[in-house]
């Protein structure tokens, strides 16, 4: 379905700001039961920040600074409740941008009144479009958890064509929709980096690109989604992988091209993301099966500073036999950052003159593949 884990990039906005300037936020707030926190988390171009501040006689101030309208996320704390495990949270996405922006919000955080900023406006017109097809994916999450209960594989299967299926659909008629109709819109390159996803088809996203004003493509986020596009054309399906070198689990450095001459799995993951770990029993069974026949795993993990010893442990409870990289530095992993990978579980197939012949194929379709590979072989 659609459990990734992924990081955001900044949406951008149709002016031509060159420094970071101040951005005001008021509201107030109004629930039934007593909000203990609000929040306000958003990236810049460096690191991600969160701040927070407690309701005054149910009002709130936020001060921060933006170079371009950039997406944010809004969020309230409510009072633990006897029985309830942690505190209860709810939030909303709000644009941001320079200038003074006042948001009014009543029971819900759905229902919030936001003046002052174009962008939030904009984006509430996408969200409109966005429900219908939102409605129906929610839906299909909580079968998808019910079967996950049930053990029910075949069925998991059928609500994940049906996912990708509507999640495809959605793409087009909305997103791709939304950029040839409004090229102009203030959130187009947001709307650009959601139908792009975590894995860039540069063929379709890069005209899709050019057409974006000028203004927005000299963006800082415009910048950086165009450096995005160069990398997917670097690691699309025909292109050379590019070398590296990156420590093993024994701190030996391991580089790509000593595997030069084998077909390598480049695989991308973590011990802690879930969707990883129960991708790794196909991936054993693909190495038990090929590897005799020149066929081999190295994977990049993507763990945490601190901890090795997850990462170790991982990697002998689920039995994975093969060469082991990491930095240890979590999404700023430097091969995972030279290859633009933004989501995990990923990966390569690459040939053994180099070439990258598949991407992100898992499952039976990795079985496949890999049949096909090597069938007179």
């Amino acid at each position: 379905m659609k459990k990734l884990f992924f990081l955001l990039t900044l949406s951008a906005f149709t002016f031509t700001y060159s420094k970071a300037q101040k951005v005001n936020i008021t509201g107030t707030m109004h629930f039934n039961e007593p909000v203990q926190m609000v929040y306000l988390s958003y990236r810049t171009a460096d690191n991600r920040v969160t701040d927070s501040t407690k309701l005054q006689n149910g009002k709130f101030h936020f001060t921060a600074k933006a170079t371009e309208p950039t997406p944010a996320n809004l969020m309230a704390r409510f009072a633990p409740v006897a029985g309830q495990e942690g505190p209860r949270m709810v939030g909303m996405q709000l644009f941001m941008e320079p200038g003074n922006i006042n948001i009014s919000i009543k029971d819900s955080m759905e229902l919030a009144k936001v003046t002052g900023s174009k962008s939030q406006k904009a984006f509430e017109r996408l969200e409109k479009t966005e429900k219908p097809y939102n409605e129906k994916m929610e839906t299909l999450d909580k079968k998808y958890d019910e079967y996950y209960e049930k053990k029910d594989t075949e069925a998991m299967k059928k609500l994940d064509d049906e996912y990708e299926k509507l999640s495809k659909e959605k793409d087009e008629k909305v997103y791709h929709k939304y950029i040839i109709q409004d090229p102009n819109s203030p959130i187009a390159l947001y709307v650009l980096e959601q139908y792009a996803g975590y894995d860039i088809d540069a063929k379709k996203v890069e005209p899709l690109f050019k057409k974006l004003p000028l203004a927005t493509r000299k963006l800082p986020s415009g910048i950086a989604f165009k450096k995005r596009i160069e990398t997917a054309k670097e690691t699309s399906i025909g292109a050379y992988a590019m070398n590296f070198t990156q420590n093993d689990t024994l701190e030996k450095p391991v580089s790509l091209s000593s595997f030069r001459g084998k077909y390598v799995l480049l695989d991308f993951w973590a011990s802690w993301c879930g969707p990883c770990r129960a991708e790794n029993p196909n991936l054993v069974k693909a190495f038990n099966e090929y590897n005799n026949k020149n066929f081999t795993v190295l994977s990049v993990s993507l763990d945490q500073p601190g901890k090795k010893q997850s990462w170790l442990d991982a990697i002998h409870k689920d039995g994975l036999t093969w060469t082991h990289v990491s930095d240890l530095k979590f999404w700023d992993n430097a091969v995972a950052k030279q290859y633009g990978i933004r989501a995990i579980p990923q990966n390569l197939l690459i040939d053994p003159s180099g070439k990258i012949i598949a991407k992100n194929i898992r499952g039976e379709e990795l079985n496949k593949k890999l049949e096909e590979v090597f069938k007179d072989k």
